[in-house]
């Protein structure tokens, strides 16, 4: 991949940057009169009552969780600019079906948020408030709350990315399947690190909540690699009887 190639595909991209922000906007403009309901929604989770530490905060948190809505809706249209303006690069390489590919990472990313809205931020909530007792009654700001949520979502959306995006540097030649399984303990040490860094909370308990996933899902990216470093020996190797 020539250094040439990665400018104009960074070019191409800055030139579909404005859409990408307008249609943000335009979401959060629709979404903001329903801020309150995906607020009361994102609490159900909660056996506690929301708090205000400040006289903005809970308009400042809707807000916040208005623009965290647009971007979340917002995600086709981004990963098409994005995947429109890198898909040369991967066509060049003998990628076939890049539409596919856009609708396999636009799944993936709502697969990852509907994991952790049904499953994994449910099930964390519910654990970190068992530590509450009589004498310990937490006071749950609403800015932090949405934080929280947030970036758990999204971090679960975006890691959800990872076997499609280890398959398509596959692809590019940029990393190989027996490197992969040889630097296995380097990944899952990165795998940590990126667990606590996107988890909002620095407990072993919600690293473990992203960490876990992320490794099954190299595992994953690992086997896939390997499939298409097959078909490519395939098709480079031509058979005995031709």
């Amino acid at each position: 991949m020539k250094r040439e190639e990665i400018l104009g595909a960074l070019g191409q991209l800055r030139r579909g940057l404005l859409l990408m922000i307008l249609v943000v906007i335009g979401w959060g403009i629709l979404l903001y009169p329903f801020s309150k309901t995906v607020l009361r929604y994102l609490q159900t989770n909660l056996q506690e009552n929301l708090v205000a530490f400040g006289i903005p905060e809970a308009f400042l948190s809707l807000l916040k969780l208005t623009l965290y809505g647009s971007l979340f809706l917002s995600v086709p249209v981004i990963f098409y600019q994005v995947w429109k303006s890198f898909s040369p690069l991967f066509h060049s390489k003998g990628l076939k079906s890049p539409f596919s590919v856009l609708l396999v990472a636009i799944f993936l990313f709502y697969l990852g948020a509907s994991f952790c809205c049904f499953v994994t931020l449910p099930f964390g909530i519910r654990f970190l408030l068992g530590y509450q007792s009589a004498h310990l009654k937490p006071m749950i700001s609403v800015g932090k709350y949405v934080s929280f949520c947030t970036a758990f979502i999204f971090g679960f959306g975006l890691t959800f990315e990872l076997p499609l995006i280890l398959a398509l540097l596959s692809y590019i030649k940029v990393i190989k399947a027996s490197f992969l399984t040889r630097n296995r303990r380097y990944a899952i040490l990165l795998i940590a690190i990126v667990a606590a860094v996107v988890t909002p909370t620095p407990d072993v308990f919600n690293m473990s909540l992203m960490g876990g996933p992320l490794y099954i899902l190299f595992e994953i990216g690992v086997i896939l690699v390997k499939i298409i470093e097959r078909k490519r020996a395939g098709v480079e190797i031509p058979s005995p009887e031709n």
